[in-house]
Order: C-alpha cells, then sequence, then structure tokens
C-alpha cells in the first residue's frame, strides 16, 4: 500500500557489473546488483547516483574481508550487509541485492593462487616431515613409481643416496663447512682459490712419517654406535 504523499516505488538494476575488490590477492568479484528503492519528497535530482553509491560502497567494504574462493558464502554475506543499508533523508531503502560472478581472468587467477598454495604447502609438509627424516627421501621417490617399474640397479642406486644422505650430517657436513671455512678469511675469489691450493699443497707433501692431527675431526661410527679408527 502506498500513501498518497509517498512516491511510487522504484528498482534499479546495474546494467554492467560493478567490480568489488575481494581478500584474495589480485582477484575482484564482479557485482550485479538489483536495488528496490522510493525517493523522497525532498529528494535531489541525482539520487539514484547516490544510492548506487552508498549500496556499491557498502558492498565493498564487506567484500574486501572475503575469501573469492567460496563464491555463495560471498554472496550470502553481502547481501546481509545490504539488508542493513540504512535509508537516508533523500531515499527510502526497500531491497538490495546483489549476484556475484568471477570474471575468466580472475577464476584462472584463482586456480593458479590455489595451485601454488597446495605446492607451498606440501613442499612446506615435505620440509618439516620428510626431508628431516632421510630415509624416508628414498621411499618418497619410489612412491612416484608404480611397483616393478624400477629395476634392480635403480633402487640399488636410491638405497646408496639413502646411505649417503644419512651419514652426510655426521661426517661430511662438518668437513664441508671446515672447508668452507678456510676461504672466508678472504676477500676476493682469487685469494680464496690460493688459500685452497695452498692447503691442498700442504696435505699433499705431508710425510708418511708424521701422523696427521686428526682430534678435531669428528668421529665416525658403525651402525651399533661404536667409534672407528
Amino acid at each position: 500500500m502506498r500513501w498518497p504523499w509517498q512516491r511510487r516505488i522504484r528498482t534499479s538494476a546495474c546494467p554492467q557489473p560493478r567490480l568489488l575488490s575481494s581478500a584474495t590477492a589480485g582477484v575482484c568479484f564482479e557485482a550485479l546488483f538489483t536495488i528496490t528503492w522510493r525517493p523522497l519528497w525532498r529528494s535531489c535530482p541525482n539520487v539514484e547516483e547516490r544510492l548506487r553509491t552508498d549500496i556499491h560502497a557498502a558492498a565493498q567494504r564487506t567484500a574486501a574481508g572475503l575469501d573469492a574462493a567460496d563464491l555463495p558464502a560471498a554472496q550470502d554475506t553481502i547481501n546481509a550487509t545490504l539488508a542493513c543499508v540504512p535509508s537516508t533523508d533523500t531515499y527510502r531503502l526497500v531491497t538490495a541485492r546483489t549476484l556475484l560472478r568471477l570474471s575468466p581472468a580472475s577464476q584462472e587467477a584463482l586456480v593458479q593462487q590455489q595451485a601454488d598454495e597446495r605446492r607451498i604447502r606440501r613442499l612446506q609438509f615435505l620440509k618439516m616431515h620428510l626431508y628431516d627424516h632421510h630415509e624416508l627421501v628414498v621411499l618418497d621417490r619410489l612412491e612416484h613409481h608404480p611397483p616393478g617399474a624400477l629395476g634392480d640397479d635403480h633402487v640399488a642406486e636410491l638405497q646408496r643416496l639413502s646411505r649417503l644422505i644419512k651419514t652426510c650430517d655426521r661426517w661430511w657436513a662438518p668437513l664441508l663447512q671446515q672447508w668452507e671455512d678456510v676461504g672466508k678469511g678472504f676477500t676476493t675469489e682469487e685469494q680464496q682459490q690460493r688459500a685452497m691450493l695452498a692447503l691442498l699443497n700442504a696435505l699433499k707433501g705431508l710425510d708418511n712419517s708424521i701422523e696427521p692431527d686428526l682430534s678435531r675431526l669428528p668421529q665416525r661410527q658403525s651402525s651399533n654406535g661404536q667409534e672407528l679408527q
């Protein structure tokens, strides 16, 4: 029912979608608004433009915190916000709703971003749970091939790799670290190379009758935990 002093209800529909920035980087919503409203008697000539601006601003404030991956949930949240937009002294809002969609470019960007996020999570999982346990590296490689696809030579090579990785931290890594430390005291690449060559020549020139000082080298251990001479 409309009172005689009231103006008739109008419906405004956006002919073109309006962009709404989402919380997903590089992805925007495309919003089609349908607004039902009534102008007041003291409305200004551009009241409809003001109404559209107010509705778009309210939708944008909400959309900025929404994930573009869940389009239905984002649409429901924005529509709930639009239902609470207050009327002003120039128009009386009846209803406002939006229909959200993603452009083909935004859909492609979203798919790529989700794939990148899954890859990052997998790499973080592998770093935390797999490559800190060296024996699992070989199992991971074997898992990528169907049973029987790898020959005996390949399996033996993977087993050798597992043993090498397992002993690296205990035996090789300290030696390599000391070898790198020798060159850190020199400022240029040429000086570092000369220092390495001098050390190598000094080692070659050791007399066989002189027992080298191995006290600073890490002790190798056998599988039962005993030190090897």
